[in-house]
């Protein structure tokens, strides 16, 4: 079956997404304009945002950032995005720089949906405001960097309205392929599940400087390579594996042991740049997991593989999307695609298998505000968030630990510096 026969039948997991659907419900008509807000005007932020522009009904209408400079930037590139599709440019009244750009961005009449695209630290102090505010909320993974973050997370995922709909950016599972193959593996193709294995390997992030730049402001353009910004690379970069292996199984780990380190970069940061974790599912099931990031050769590869009873699947981000067993299937346009051959994207806008990734997450999003099918998906995120501080607590402590003791601990961490100083 390739894509276009997919989309056809109207099966799937990923079927009945692609398209808005006609329908009116709280003030939004489909194919109407959702005042899009930014928050974060960096490299994904402004990725993702213009896919929303492109493919949506949304329309960037209002930016936030912490410095003036990105700020600026943003501002042009979507000025030039606007006027490619007809709209206005950004008004200037519209645009905040500073420590409370968020809280600027929340309080406008003017914005129906904030997308959240700031540095993971972040994120669960600017969902509360944009959740808050009445907002619809696209916040991108994780959400939360420690056990403290993700409690909060959850007391404010209770404080959603049901007309709000709040999206986490787990865009792997929206990739028809990804999506196809999902629904076979639920409908039992593999038979009984015993085993994953899956990788993340990924080039070293880039320094990012900016004259003039103090030690603070360096840590937070830096963020990539800060553990208390990002939540060190598991719970950051590699937790888009760990999503798509909960929800491939539809449980999370119950406890982890771990292993890695700090072996190759040498920079200011103190992220790790490898793990090796295998995480214990129920009944036993056993996910092995390894990540590098470092290196300036180009080599990008991530997926799994799920082994059972009746055949073993691959899911990798390039290369054959399929089951091989009992139940053969394969998804057609990702058979001629080298495995590992994908380029890593900063972005996120990765080619291959997840080419149409971010625009069907976000065609499902807009049309949970514009059919008024709200959802709420905190809850979901935290739990894929802790899975991954669940992995990095063994990494650190180098011992087992369980979901409970995860918890009990409750670590936090801390920034350290106030974010005045850039007002």
């Amino acid at each position: 079956m390739n894509r276009r026969q997919f989309l056809q039948t109207g099966t799937g997991v990923a079927a009945g997404l692609l398209l808005l659907k006609p329908r009116t419900a709280f003030g939004y008509q489909a194919n109407s304009t959702v005042r899009h807000g930014l928050l974060g005007c960096g490299n994904r932020g402004t990725g993702v945002a213009t896919s929303f522009a492109q493919n949506t009904s949304a329309q960037v209408v209002a930016l936030a950032d912490l410095f003036p400079d990105q700020l600026a930037a943003g501002r042009d590139h979507f000025d030039k995005v606007n006027a490619g599709l007809g709209h206005a440019p950004i008004d200037s009244n519209l645009t905040f720089h500073g420590p409370h750009a968020f809280e600027q961005l929340a309080a406008s009449k003017d914005v129906d949906l904030i997308q959240i695209s700031t540095p993971p630290f972040f994120h669960v102090q600017h969902l509360e405001a944009a959740v808050a505010s009445g907002k619809h909320v696209y916040c991108e993974k994780p959400v939360g960097i420690d056990v403290q973050q993700a409690r909060q997370a959850l007391e404010i995922a209770k404080r959603v309205r049901p007309s709000q709909s709040v999206d986490v950016g787990f865009q792997c599972r929206n990739a028809p392929p990804i999506a196809a193959i999902a629904e076979k593996i639920n409908a039992g193709a593999l038979g009984k599940i015993a085993a994953l294995d899956a990788h993340y390997n990924a080039p070293a992030s880039t320094e990012k400087t900016h004259a003039g730049a103090g030690a603070d402001e360096y840590r937070l353009r830096n963020w990539l390579w800060d553990r208390a910004l990002s939540g060190d690379i598991l719970v950051e970069q590699n937790i888009h594996i760990i999503d798509l292996s909960n929800w491939l199984l539809g449980a999370r780990p119950l406890k982890a042991t771990a292993t890695g380190g700090r072996r190759i970069l040498t920079h200011a940061g103190d992220c790790w740049d490898n793990y090796q974790v295998d995480y214990t599912y129920p009944d036993d099931v056993h996910l092995s997991f390894s990540s590098t990031q470092f290196g300036d050769y180009g080599f990008f590869d991530a997926g799994l593989r799920l082994f059972g009873a009746s055949g073993y699947a691959t899911v990798p981000y390039s290369g054959p999307v399929q089951i091989t067993g009992a139940q053969a299937w394969a998804w057609q346009e990702s058979i001629a695609t080298a495995p590992g051959s994908g380029q890593f994207a900063a972005s996120g806008a990765f080619s291959d298998n997840l080419a149409f990734a971010d625009r069907e997450k976000e065609r499902t999003f807009i049309e949970s505000i514009t059919s008024g099918n709200a959802h709420n998906q905190i809850a979901a995120g935290v739990e894929t968030a802790l899975s991954c501080m669940l992995g990095r607590m063994a990494g650190y402590q180098r011992r087992e630990v369980t979901w409970e003791d995860l918890l009990a601990h409750g670590e936090t961490y801390q920034l350290g510096f106030s974010l005045d100083q850039f007002a």
